[in-house]
């Protein structure tokens, strides 16, 4: 079963018990997926459609750190909410030893000895993690690898 059908039937799911919550989570990926192939006439795959989890995961993030420096817990609360939601379609998170293991390969893949090779490991980093680590926090963690 496909990531997109995996949704939809989730959504299905959740009419059916009555979950207005979830309900409307899902129904707001089912959006974001639906906007993605209308603006660039396409059908998406399992890899796209997690690239749009992973951006609305982003967003929300960021509207998180927002309402809880303004002491919005209510809008804070329902935020994290929907992270954790959109995080149960996103495929198992790698380990620290494994993306460690995986920054190190690509380091000595492409010979990176400086900051400004970042951009070669974080290619090849990126095709490898997609969906399986925060690519900010890889960026840190590579950062310091090449700065020492």
């Amino acid at each position: 079963m496909s990531l997109k059908e995996r949704i939809t039937e989730d959504m299905k799911a959740a009419m059916r018990s009555g979950d207005k919550e979830r309900l409307g989570a899902i129904r707001m990926i089912t959006a974001a997926i639906k906007q993605r192939e209308v603006d660039e006439r396409i059908t998406l795959d399992d890899a796209q459609v997690t690239a749009v989890l992973e951006k609305m995961i982003k967003q929300r993030k960021e509207s998180l750190v927002q309402f809880q420096s303004g002491g919005r817990q209510d809008l804070a609360d329902k935020e994290s909410a929907e992270i954790a939601l959109l995080q149960t379609y996103l495929p198992a998170q790698l380990s620290e030893a494994e993306l460690d293991a995986l920054i190190q390969e690509a380091i000595t893949a492409t010979g990176a000895s400086s900051v400004k090779d970042m951009g070669k490991v974080m290619g090849i980093i990126k095709n490898k993690a997609a969906g399986r680590a925060d690519m900010g926090a890889v960026g840190a963690k590579i950062k310091a690898k090449l700065g020492s």
